[in-house]
């Protein structure tokens, strides 16, 4: 089962980088959640909700938001995978340009939960001050 599990979010990543809107809906439940911290310095510029509720939803911003911001140069640097049952997590840098034309480099933990094969739900960690700054170029106590 791990390694099964592992393979769908390897594959989930495929997708995501295709930006492709049916590419991205296959490996979704249909109430699938991607939560991210509140408040996160992307989906305050994209003015949009950190908390991503429907397969519809998650596509959208994968497909359409995402490489609107982050416009070009983007790569993912992978430091771990680790999978138990249907629980993946999935430990990476990226890095990318953004809209702005200013350089993003930020650390990321996500963790994958898997229902019948798809993703379920995503839990998204990150430097929340380092994406601030990043973003918005602001000083972060």
């Amino acid at each position: 089962m791990s390694q099964q599990s592992r393979a769908i979010v390897q594959n989930a990543w495929k997708a995501f980088a295709s930006h492709d809107a049916d590419l991205i809906s296959a490996v979704f439940t249909e109430d699938a959640e991607w939560l991210a911290p509140p408040g996160n310095a992307t989906a305050v510029a994209l003015e949009g909700p950190s908390h991503l509720v429907g397969r519809e939803a998650i596509v959208h911003f994968l497909a359409e938001d995402f490489p609107r911001f982050f416009v070009r140069d983007v790569a993912v640097t992978f430091h771990g995978l680790y999978a138990d049952g249907e629980r993946v997590v999935v430990e990476e840098t990226m890095t990318a340009t953004l809209a702005n034309g200013a350089h993003y480099a930020n650390d990321y933990c996500f963790v994958f939960e898997l229902r019948d094969g798809l993703i379920h739900r995503v839990r998204e960690y990150m430097d929340t001050a380092r994406g601030q700054r990043m973003i918005f170029g602001e000083s972060v106590g």
